[in-house]
């Protein structure tokens, strides 16, 4: 027996609680925490599509400003939207935890171990991405300050902004002052999405890990020594190992689907702005590469819509590894000799595969299915919309 929560959510542990999303430790300092972050990040989206009304709009007014707008907007639901289910989230950890205290064998132990340990290779791998993404827009707002120090001149360089904000100031003069709201807001969010997104990813782990355990458990029951020579106590052994490899797979969907619906409308909210930002920052890319013909404005919109495309796809393969390891046992249980087995066992296999046979899968909003087939089929809308919204300016 080993303490899941201590051994694999560690990291998440940490990055939770820097953003005072940890559901364990939910005072009234975490409270204020959540509202000043929460806070600077609103205010960031507040200042993006403030430009509106200081500007004339334009398309590429528009574009510019929606397509990073959006993007703050989606950290803001997804920060706002995990907090107020933080209590549900709780909930179901526990449960995980308790299925994992209850595993039978090493072997069992050697299989969460080894989604666990995946799950901690990938959020170190989200780690190293958000920190360099930090340093990456640090160093961009901060490019003419680094020439005026390797290449002096005697003209000053104007401040580079990477994106479009409306503070009803002097932005030259409070340039630092911005920038540090800026980069505040850029950090907040990445941390956001990094600590939740490691939340997430270890959880799913887990249960795909639980699935990988029921089909472990069926082969067990079902070993060829077994089912030779039956007498009342193998009888007894199969019939319990069935047993306990449907409970442990109906814990498996059930908590996979409980921790769905807590996300649910977060995730619904995120499908429909990502893949209107991708659209937008699409038409973005292409208004400024033949207008402006500016290859540097493109940076800021190529990372929004890398970090899109990144964040449907990884979304859509944790779905689709849920469903192959949830088809996984149905084959396990076709596989295995079971038509060699006493009458009353093979109905229960014949049970197990007409449940295994029926697709599992994590529907969002009634029209998503989680899939790489769903993903796919998201870049292709926002292809799409980008196509529609490209032949309304001619």
């Amino acid at each position: 027996m080993f303490n899941v929560q201590t051994k694999y959510f560690s990291v998440s542990k940490t990055l939770l609680l820097a953003v005072g999303l940890w559901p364990y430790q939910q005072s009234n300092f975490t409270r204020f925490q959540f509202i000043f972050l929460s806070t600077i990040l609103t205010t960031q989206v507040i200042f993006q599509f403030a430009v509106f009304i200081s500007q004339r709009c334009t398309p590429l007014l528009i574009t510019k400003v929606l397509s990073p707008g959006l993007a703050c907007t989606i950290l803001v639901i997804k920060y706002n939207m995990f907090f107020v289910n933080v209590k549900t989230v709780k909930d179901l950890l526990e449960q995980l935890v308790d299925m994992c205290n209850k595993l039978k064998d090493e072997n069992e132990f050697a299989i969460i171990n080894e989604y666990g340990c995946d799950s901690i290779r990938y959020t170190k791998l989200l780690i190293v991405i958000g920190i360099s993404s930090i340093f990456l827009c640090t160093f961009a707002s901060l490019w003419s300050e680094i020439l005026d120090i390797i290449l002096p001149t005697n003209v000053s360089r104007s401040h580079n902004f990477l994106i479009m904000t409306e503070y009803f100031i002097d932005q030259q003069k409070y340039f630092y002052i911005i920038l540090v709201h800026f980069i505040l807001s850029i950090a907040i969010g990445i941390a956001v999405i990094i600590a939740i997104s490691a939340m997430l990813i270890t959880y799913f782990q887990h249960i795909c890990g639980m699935l990988k355990i029921a089909s472990y458990r069926i082969e067990r029951a079902m070993n060829i020594n077994i089912l030779q020579n039956i007498n009342e106590m193998k009888y007894i052994f199969i019939h319990e190992g069935l047993i306990c490899a449907v409970n442990i797979h109906r814990q498996a969907m059930n908590l996979c689907l409980d921790m769905l619906s807590c996300i649910e409308t977060m995730l619904f909210c995120l499908i429909i702005f990502g893949v209107l930002m991708m659209s937008i920052t699409l038409f973005q890319i292409f208004q400024i590469l033949s207008i402006e013909g500016d290859i540097k404005e493109c940076l800021v919109p190529f990372i929004v819509a890398l970090f899109s495309v990144a964040y449907m796809f990884v979304s859509n393969y944790i779905a689709q590894t849920i469903m192959n390891h949830n088809e996984h046992i149905f084959i396990t249980a076709y596989n295995v000799k079971w038509y060699i087995a006493p009458l009353c066992i093979q109905k229960m296999t014949l049970f197990l595969l007409q449940r295994s046979s029926k697709n599992f899968n994590l529907n969002v909003g009634g029209l998503f299915n989680g899939s790489i087939e769903t993903f796919a089929t998201l870049v292709k809308t926002s292809v799409s919309y980008f196509t529609v919204i490209y032949s309304t300016q001619k």
